[in-house]
């Protein structure tokens, strides 16, 4: 998208060079000729640069400049002054404005002003996401998972990033909805700019609409200032419907209305206002079973529905909770100290059923962490109770997990032993029920077994003998 500029000056003839100019240069331009058009331009859309004369009618420019700053603290405004008012320049200075131009002024140095001033707030922006980039990482890293199922969802996150294809966002409550769709923000194009979330089930419903899409001065009651609305926010950028199962039939029919024809009218406005958002949403409700109840629209639900991503509960991926225990240890321990994990107390959180998903699993790990001053989180730190062994397995584990939980399970208790024949032990526990099994499945064939085995044939008797396996016992 081209860098928006904002120009307000009385002088016409000043206006129309400025706006050619800049508009030859890439730049969208909107012109006003006082300070009340600029203000109101301004609250009305955002703008990347505002060029703003400082001696105008009506409002004071300082005036003008004040209100901008007010609306939007990172705004880049570059004032505009006659040499014989420099005074008003240096206090527009130091009242926050970028930097200032002194009439009579070339074209080319509105350009080139223009271009620092855009790539001073990339720069600014880059530090105030570098200063928020450890959070992101711990907020991503929630994400962390081996199951086949969360390998899925990240493929999909590559695949769907870079365009600008609506999303629908399916899960239980806790199962990082908005961390995908964060994270799909993440590595959009649209990453610079805005990623604003509404949540429909936490907003009253008669203040949905307002907070939807904004409303004038005037428009109710206690509306005393035009208010932008959360997808006039999310202009350029991701806006992020939460619990989208929960919004009100009639504000579904505007939503759908903004999604198809990419404009909006204030409550209390008349004005189509365009905007330019990438829709993400997500809901934990049936919406099938809603549409067949009349709850919620059909044609929304297909406008939102392009790509859908599932993501799992928690206890079917059991295998990543270890994964997850650790990224939450780490990411707390500055506030509460390093913490390690006792091993009955993981089997424990493995088995859980954990209703509240990943959620729930952190503010479990957080309580143990406080409750744990030994440094070592025990059973007794967990507020869930124990479970059984088959609970502890999960349900989807792999073979090669089941038998390291089983080994675990024996090597336990070894630590004070100075030796043990402990390697020849777990092979010999191993290869029993391994030729067994094949032997059973090849009826007692040898020839067979030792085949699939990858064996020769002296080598498979000698370890039937070696194991007091009978072959002719296993058939069938």
């Amino acid at each position: 998208m081209n860098p928006r500029v904002l120009i307000a000056d009385d002088e016409d003839s000043l206006r129309w060079v400025l706006e050619k100019g800049l508009r030859q240069a890439g730049y969208d331009v909107t012109s006003v000729k006082d300070g009340p058009g600029a203000i109101q331009a301004f609250e009305a859309e955002p703008f990347d640069i505002v060029l703003l004369d400082v001696r105008m009618p009506g409002v004071d420019g300082l005036a003008v400049l004040a209100r901008l700053r007010e609306v939007r603290p990172d705004a880049t405004v570059v004032v505009m002054t006659a040499h014989g008012t420099m005074d008003t320049a240096i206090q527009a200075m130091q009242r926050g404005a970028y930097d200032y131009l002194a009439k009579p002024f070339d074209l080319d140095e509105v350009v080139l002003l223009a271009e620092r001033a855009l790539a001073a707030r990339r720069l600014t922006q880059e530090v105030r996401q570098l200063k928020s980039g450890l959070q992101e990482v711990w907020e991503f890293g929630a994400l962390i998972g081996r199951h086949p199922r969360m390998q899925e969802v990240y493929k999909t996150i590559g695949r769907i990033a870079s365009s600008d294809v609506t999303v629908l966002l399916r899960g239980e409550s806790g199962t990082g909805k908005e961390l995908v769709a964060r994270a799909i923000h993440h590595y959009s194009r649209r990453a610079g700019r805005p990623f604003v979330a509404v949540s429909c089930a936490a907003i009253p419903a008669t203040l949905l609409e307002s907070e939807m899409f904004g409303h004038e001065r005037g428009a109710f009651t206690d509306a005393k200032e035009r208010r932008l609305g959360r997808l006039e926010l999310a202009h350029g950028g991701t806006l992020y419907l939460d619990e989208i199962g929960d919004m009100p039939v009639e504000l579904q029919t505007k939503v759908l209305r903004v999604l198809q024809e990419r404009t909006l009218e204030r409550v209390g406005g008349t004005d189509a206002i365009r905007i330019d958002v990438r829709v993400l949403a997500a809901t934990n409700r049936d919406l099938d079973a809603l549409m067949k109840e009349g709850r919620f629209r059909e044609d929304l639900y297909y406008r939102l529905n392009v790509v859908t991503v599932h993501l799992p509960p928690l206890r079917e991926r059991r295998r990543d909770i270890p994964l997850l225990v650790e990224h939450f240890l780490a990411k707390h321990a500055g506030e509460l100290g390093e913490r390690g994990v006792a091993p009955e107390a993981l089997d424990r959180l493995v088995g859980h059923d954990w209703p509240g998903n990943v959620r729930e699993l952190e503010n479990v790990i957080q309580r143990a962490m406080v409750m744990a001053t030994s440094g070592v989180i025990l059973p007794e730190h967990l507020p869930i109770g124990p479970v059984s062994a088959a609970a502890s397995m999960a349900a989807d584990a792999t073979l090669e997990e089941i038998i390291e939980q089983k080994l675990t399970e024996c090597v336990r208790g070894l630590r004070e032993h100075a030796s043990a024949t402990l390697y020849d032990l777990m092979l010999g526990l191993v290869e029993k029920p391994l030729l067994r099994a094949v032997l059973r499945e090849t009826g007692g064939n040898q020839v067979r077994a030792a085949q699939i085995l990858g064996i020769n044939r002296n080598t498979l008797r000698k370890k039937l003998i070696e194991h007091g396996i009978d072959p002719g016992g296993l058939e069938g």
